[in-house]
């Protein structure tokens, strides 16, 4: 059974992100109030707030926790053209001024990664196996990649490398797999209907030690708001969400014949599924096991949707955002494609 709550947020703007960390147990907000939230479930399961600062010098887009082997640290985005890591301290002694008494935790600001000359729209710590690196994407097309010289000092951030897109860029996903070379997926919201495929995969070529595009899902053609790569527990293919208009699944299967030719496809891409249900879409989330994928839209509401033993999607509960009871579906929902 699914079960919604209600929680009172306090920020005084819109919530852009909403991000849990690894073990589901912490949450981060961000707004354009300019403040970061931080939320930790109690023993009688509500969400209570544990820190609250102010970040930046403009709406903060995103919000992401890295892995908890490096530590409590996230990474926040903004419209001030920055990016900036913070890591959870435990004061020493009481902290003039910020109220915060020994023994008590509080987030300091690490690093600020200022490269970007235009919005940073999307930030993402890499798969726990590539160590602690850091991707962000900006308005001006640029996707840059980050990495912690020194995972016990997170003040220094070398940038490793910088991918140059056409299209202005609004959101990353890194493909998780450990079963294939390092992937990030990148979504344009460039409302130009004659600008199409609004979704680029971008692989790390370890001989050439430097970042090339492999694909471009010329299908979608429409603003692309949110993109996310399922994990991947023993495919053969890669399943990548995709919000737009509507919610859309790709699958990419890597061809064999790619590794023998390089005028070959990298993968054959197919459209897995697209549902209409919710108008436009905001954000879409993939489970720990890459079973079932949550979307929100503008319906304010949040749909599930799983594939059966064929491989047809379909919604099995939706979750509403006024607090009424979650409806849990059994019925298959059609694909697209």
């Amino acid at each position: 059974m699914f079960a919604s709550k209600e929680i009172t947020s306090d920020h005084k703007d819109l919530i852009h992100d909403v991000a849990f960390d690894f073990h589901g147990r912490r949450m981060a907000t961000c707004s354009s109030d300019q403040t970061v939230k931080v939320w930790d479930i109690s023993q009688d399961n509500e969400w209570k707030c544990t820190a609250s600062w102010k970040t930046h010098y403009g709406s903060v887009w995103r919000v992401t926790w890295a892995h908890p082997e490096f530590g409590q640290v996230l990474a926040t985005c903004s419209f001030d053209n920055t990016a900036a890591v913070w890591e959870e301290q435990i004061a020493t002694e009481t902290r003039r001024g910020t109220g915060t008494q020994r023994g008590q935790s509080f987030w300091e600001k690490k690093a600020g990664l200022v490269d970007s000359r235009t919005s940073v729209t999307d930030v993402k710590f890499a798969p726990k196996h590539m160590n602690l690196q850091l991707a962000t994407c900006s308005k001006d097309g640029t996707i840059r990649i980050y990495e912690a010289v020194d995972v016990t000092n997170l003040s220094h951030w070398t940038r490793m490398h910088e991918i140059k897109s056409k299209k202005n860029c609004c959101c990353l996903s890194w493909n998780p797999s450990r079963n294939h070379a390092a992937m990030i997926a990148v979504g344009s919201d460039d409302a130009s209907p004659s600008e199409g495929g609004k979704v680029q995969i971008f692989e790390y070529n370890d001989g050439l030690r430097k970042w090339q595009k492999v694909e471009t899902l010329n299908a979608i053609t429409e603003p692309v708001h949110d993109v996310e790569f399922a994990p991947n527990l023993g495919r053969s293919y890669h399943l990548l969400a995709i919000a737009c208009n509507d919610v859309k699944i790709a699958s990419l299967e890597p061809n064999k014949q790619a590794g023998k030719d390089s005028n070959y496809p990298k993968f054959t891409v197919n459209m897995a599924a697209q549902f209409k249900e919710h108008g436009k879409v905001w954000r879409v989330r993939w489970n720990v096991t890459g079973t079932i994928l949550a979307s929100s839209g503008d319906d304010g509401c949040v749909r599930l949707w799983k594939a059966n033993y064929l491989d047809n999607w379909k919604c099995i509960g939706v979750l509403k955002g006024n607090g009424s009871p979650a409806e849990v579906l059994g019925s298959s929902v059609p694909t697209g494609y």
